[in-house]
């Protein structure tokens, strides 16, 4: 008991210098996360079965390339009806000539009218002709534009039966296979790597010291993976009242794709923490 007693007062003394210490500052390293700037999951306007998927999970992928077609003997049929009849030139052919012979009618009807060797009425009639030559030609070049108005709509419906990749990515997911019929459910999912974001969850106690703009280096929890700088782009101005703190979000570039998407990482925004001694 004496030898107890002989121990409160050092504590005392301890916890009393401790409260009269100044507070240490020290960095405030931060969890995040890399995530990739877009990820889209891909399905086609129309209903259909699968006829080829020409990607895998893995692939990358450029914007408009080809990723999986669905059967389209239908629409490549009505293409091709379309594109003969929009190629189709007799009609018009024919009333272009029809015309022609209409109008030389006229001139020389025109020509014998003067001289009087033929009636108001039979001039009048040549120029009848001519107007109803005019009247066919417009009909069969209108149906010629009709046509080919229809060329490019089958030519837009099969264009939907295949479905092509939005943006430069890479295929993360393969949801669909050969002879599968799909309708609302996506087939793939593709993600851009080339620019990566990094969402950061940062103490209420932090508010206001996050800057838009700034720039930090972020290093990936990955072996081997050197830290790459990051651009603020948003700071939440709503603080999470259950966890108390508030989120940030950088812009990571990855054109040389050396930083790996879902991986979690490590952040110094540049802030301080009061250090206990």
């Amino acid at each position: 008991m004496p030898r107890r007693s002989r121990l409160l007062p050092v504590h005392a003394a301890t916890l009393a210098l401790w409260l009269w210490l100044p507070d240490v500052a020290q960095a405030l390293t931060l969890g995040c996360l890399i995530t990739p700037a877009r990820v889209a999951d891909l399905g086609t306007p129309q209903a259909g079965v699968v006829e080829r998927m020409l990607v895998d999970r893995g692939d990358t992928v450029r914007r408009g390339q080809p990723l999986a077609l669905l059967q389209a003997a239908g629409e490549r049929a009505a293409l091709h009806t379309a594109e003969a009849r929009a190629k189709a030139q007799a009609a018009v052919t024919a009333a272009q000539a029809t015309r022609g012979l209409a109008q030389q009618k006229v001139q020389r009807a025109e020509s014998l009218h003067r001289e009087q060797f033929i009636s108001d009425i039979a001039l009048d009639q040549a120029r009848t002709d001519l107007s109803v030559a005019s009247q066919a030609l417009r009909q069969a070049e209108d149906q010629r534009a009709i046509y080919q108005a229809e060329a490019a709509q089958a030519l837009t419906q099969l264009g939907q039966r295949a479905l092509r990749s939005p943006f430069d990515g890479v295929v993360v997911d393969r949801m669909a296979q050969p002879g599968e019929r799909v309708e609302l459910q996506p087939l793939l999912r593709v993600a851009d790597v080339a620019r990566l974001r990094v969402e950061v969850v940062v103490p209420a106690s932090q508010f206001g010291q996050v800057r838009t703009g700034a720039r930090h280096v972020v290093k990936a929890d990955v072996p081997g993976v050197p830290g790459r700088e990051a651009v603020v782009t948003q700071v939440d101005q709503v603080i999470d009242a259950a966890s108390n703190t508030f989120r940030v979000r950088l812009a990571l570039d990855n054109a040389d794709r050396a930083v790996p998407a879902g991986a979690r990482c490590q952040i110094d925004l540049g802030l301080s923490a009061k250090a206990a001694p």
